[in-house]
């Protein structure tokens, strides 16, 4: 009799696990990896769009502009994508949660990040000082920073694709790598042409 016992409460507790981390009718919940990256890439992409705002105003150089539009275009999209999972999923668009809690264990870069942010993040000290530049040294100040913030990103979207197997959640992780990924390649050679280099890279060698 207690082999059938262990069984059923064994049952019991996976259960419990799954209604935590995936909800009702298996939707993500509120502490699952999904709703943690969705939560925080919104947060990450969003100060993406204000970086891309400001360099769009401050440059005339049409490669630079051209990219500004596509960073605002992709990410503001990518955006109301994550906002409409969490609302599609019945969680909300903040929490009490630190952000990358749903990476704990998985680990993230130490690199410069504003205190309790995402890696790649700019700090409030960095965006003063772009929407204080101008011409080819805001320029360059932002690619640097929009280098480190993309790599910040590819990194975030690693870690989800290492805990996640949820189609239409890992099908953007997948996009993002490797959009940012393209993009970083440009903007280091933007970099290049203007005599300047990335900032060191917070990536993990491959």
């Amino acid at each position: 009799m207690r082999k059938p016992l262990l069984v059923v409460c064994g049952v019991l507790v996976l259960a419990v696990a799954a209604f935590v981390l995936f909800g009702p009718e298996g939707t993500p919940g509120d502490n699952s990896p999904e709703a943690g990256f969705a939560r925080d890439m919104a947060a990450h992409h969003a100060q993406a769009v204000d970086m891309a705002f400001i360099i769009r105003d401050r440059s005339s150089a049409p490669e630079i502009r051209n990219l500004a539009f596509d960073i605002i275009n992709t990410q503001a999209n990518q955006r109301g994508m994550f906002q409409g999972w969490l609302q599609q999923w019945e969680l909300t668009q903040a929490t009490d949660q630190r952000p990358m809690a749903w990476m704990s264990g998985h680990g993230h870069a130490g690199a410069k990040t504003a205190p309790g942010s995402m890696p790649g993040m700019a700090t409030p000290e960095e965006l003063t000082k772009l929407k204080q530049a101008q011409g080819q040294v805001a320029e360059v100040l932002f690619l640097q920073l929009m280098i480190r913030h993309h790599e910040g990103g590819v990194q975030m979207a690693d870690g989800l694709l290492k805990l996640s197997t949820r189609g239409e959640v890992v099908g953007m992780a997948r996009n993002i790598v490797e959009g940012q990924s393209g993009e970083i390649k440009l903007m280091t050679d933007l970099l290049n042409k203007r005599g300047a280099q990335p900032y060191p890279s917070i990536l993990k060698p491959q």
